[in-house]
C-alpha cells in the first residue's frame, strides 16, 4: 500500500489533506483532474479573439432580439431607418442594466465581493461557469459560488441578504415579488438559465404503463411549487384527463433527493430538473418517459436573478453580472464545447455527478432507460431571453392552480420582473407601425397556442383547475 500522508518522513510536511494543499483526498484530486483539464481548454477557447467577437456578438443579438422579438419587425425598421439610426434608437431604448451590459466602458463597481446561490443541476451551467473560467474576475469581480441544498433555502437566503444574487427556478422570482409562500420583497429576473434541460421520469415497474391515463393513484415529485416542474406536471396530467390535487400526489422533494426516492418507491415518477433523470437511468431506477422539450420546446426553467433593490444600489456590478453571466451563456450554447462543460461540472464542488451522466444531457445523446440510445441534440439549450410572455403564461397557471387569488394583472406584474423592454414608443417617434403585443410572442404547449394578449380569457379556459 503506498504511504500517502508520509508520517515518518522527516524531509516532508506531515498534511492531512491532499499533496495541493486543498482540503480533499489524492483520490478526489485524481477524479477532479479531468476537469481542470476540460476548464483549461474551455479557457483557452474563450481567451480568443474570434470567442470575444462571438461574444459580444452573442450579447448584442440577445439584447436586439428582445426587443424585436418578431423579426418581421426587426427587418422593416432596419429597412426603414438604416442601421446607424436603428443602433442609436436601439440604445436609446434599451434597460439600463442592458445599455451598460454592452457598453465598451465599464463604471465603477459599488460592490465587488459577491455570494451567488446555486442548485447543483445542469440548468446553472452559465452561472457556475462563469466561475472557472474567468468571466466574473474579468469583470472584476470575486464572486463565491454557494451550492444550496434546496430552493426554499434559496429564498431564504435571497430574502436574509445573505446572497446577492441566485439561481432561481423562473416562477419563483415572480412568486416572492407577489409575496406568495413568503414576505414579498421585489426581485427581478436578469436572464433565463437554460431552456428545456427537464424530463417526466418514472419507475421502472411503470415501463408498460406509458398512458398518463392511467396513472391515478400515482405519487410524483417535483423540485418547488414555485417551478416550471410542477406548472408543466400539472399541464401534463391535466390535459390527459386528470385532476393533480385529487387524482395523484405530488409532494416537493429536493433534486438530489429525487433518485433515492424513486429506488425506494416513494414515488412512482418525477418531473425534475437534469441531470437527475439521466442519473435514475444511469442507476436502472427509472427510465425518461417524456423529455419536458416535447411538452414546450424552447420553454424556460431556472434563472439568474436578484433582489429589485441590488440593483438599484449596484447597477454598474449588477451590469458586470450580466456581462459575466450572458458571455457564459454563449459559451455553453456552442455544440462543441458541451462534452468539456460535462467534464468541468461534474466535480464535487459543483454537480458531483458522473461524467458520463452530464455528457448525454448535455451532447443530447443519452440511454432512455428502454433499451434505446436518443438523439436530441436541443435536449437542453441556454437562450438567456426572459420573454415577458413566458411570465405571463407561469402567471396564468398559478392563478390555475391557486397559487394566485383574484384578478391579475400579468403584464404588469411580468414587467415589473422580467427584465426585458420593447420598442414600441420609441418606434412610434419615429413613424413606425407598432404591432400590438410585439415584445410578447406567443408558444405552443402541447400542440395548443398560448396568445398572452389573451392571457385572462386563456386562464379561465381549462376544464381542469383548482376549483374542479
Amino acid at each position: 500500500m503506498s504511504n500517502i500522508f508520509s508520517p515518518y518522513d522527516a524531509d516532508r510536511p506531515l498534511r492531512l489533506r491532499c499533496s495541493c494543499g486543498r482540503d480533499h483526498s489524492e483520490a478526489e484530486h485524481a477524479a477532479e483532474a479531468p476537469s481542470s483539464t476540460a476548464i483549461a481548454e474551455l479557457r483557452q477557447r474563450t481567451s480568443t479573439p474570434d470567442f470575444e467577437s462571438y461574444s459580444r456578438q452573442f450579447i448584442e443579438a440577445t439584447l436586439v432580439k428582445a426587443l424585436f422579438p418578431q423579426d418581421a419587425v426587426r427587418r422593416r425598421f432596419l429597412r426603414a431607418v438604416g442601421k446607424g439610426t436603428a443602433m442609436a434608437a436601439i440604445a436609446s431604448v434599451l434597460p439600463m442594466a442592458s445599455l451598460q451590459a454592452m457598453a465598451q466602458e465599464k463604471g465603477a463597481l459599488e460592490k465587488k465581493d459577491l455570494k451567488i446561490g446555486f442548485i447543483p443541476i445542469t440548468c446553472a451551467t452559465p452561472l457556475i461557469m462563469a466561475h472557472p473560467l474567468g468571466f466574473y474576475e474579468k469583470q472584476g469581480l470575486k464572486v463565491d459560488l454557494m451550492k444550496t441544498a434546496g430552493w426554499a433555502l434559496v429564498r431564504d437566503k435571497m430574502l436574509s441578504r445573505e446572497y446577492d444574487a441566485s439561481h432561481f427556478l423562473s416562477p419563483m422570482p415572480l412568486a416572492i415579488s407577489m409575496g406568495l409562500g413568503s414576505n414579498a420583497a421585489p426581485m427581478n429576473v436578469a436572464t433565463i438559465q437554460n431552456v428545456n434541460g427537464q424530463a417526466i421520469t418514472l419507475a421502472m415497474k411503470h415501463k408498460d404503463n406509458r398512458d398518463p391515463k392511467q396513472w391515478k393513484g400515482f405519487k410524483f415529485a417535483v423540485p418547488f411549487d414555485y417551478s416550471m416542474h410542477n406548472l408543466l406536471l400539472r399541464y401534463y396530467l391535466a390535459e390527459a384527463g386528470l385532476n393533480p390535487d385529487s387524482d395523484v400526489q405530488i409532494r416537493v422533494v429536493p433534486p438530489a433527493e429525487m433518485v433515492a426516492n424513486l429506488k425506494a418507491g416513494n414515488i412512482d415518477g418525477f418531473l425534475g430538473p437534469d441531470p437527475f433523470n439521466q442519473r435514475a437511468v444511469f442507476e436502472e431506477a427509472g427510465f425518461i418517459h417524456m423529455l419536458t422539450k416535447d411538452l414546450w420546446d424552447g420553454h424556460p426553467c431556472c434563472a439568474f436573478g436578484t433582489s429589485t433593490e441590488f440593483i438599484q444600489k449596484n447597477p454598474n456590478t449588477f451590469a458586470a453580472l450580466y456581462r459575466a453571466v450572458l458571455t457564459s451563456a454563449a459559451m455553453a450554447s456552442e455544440a462543441r464545447n458541451r462534452e468539456l462543460i460535462a467534464k468541468a461540472i461534474a466535480p464535487a464542488q459543483y454537480l458531483n455527478q458522473p461524467e458520463v451522466v452530464l455528457q448525454q444531457v448535455l451532447t443530447g445523446r443519452f440511454a432512455d432507460g428502454l433499451g434505446k440510445i436518443q438523439n436530441v441534440p436541443n435536449r437542453a439549450g441556454f437562450d438567456p431571453m426572459p420573454w415577458q410572455s413566458m411570465a405571463v403564461w407561469m402567471l396564468t397557471q398559478m392563478q390555475r392552480w391557486g397559487y394566485i387569488k383574484g384578478d391579475v394583472n400579468y403584464r404588469q406584474i411580468a414587467e415589473k420582473v422580467f427584465l426585458i423592454t420593447d420598442a414600441r414608443k420609441y418606434m412610434k417617434e419615429l413613424g413606425q407601425k407598432v404591432p400590438e403585443g410585439s415584445a410578447y410572442p406567443k408558444f405552443r404547449i402541447m400542440g395548443k397556442e398560448f396568445d398572452p394578449a389573451k392571457a385572462a380569457e386563456y386562464a379561465k379556459s381549462f376544464a381542469i383547475h383548482k376549483s374542479a
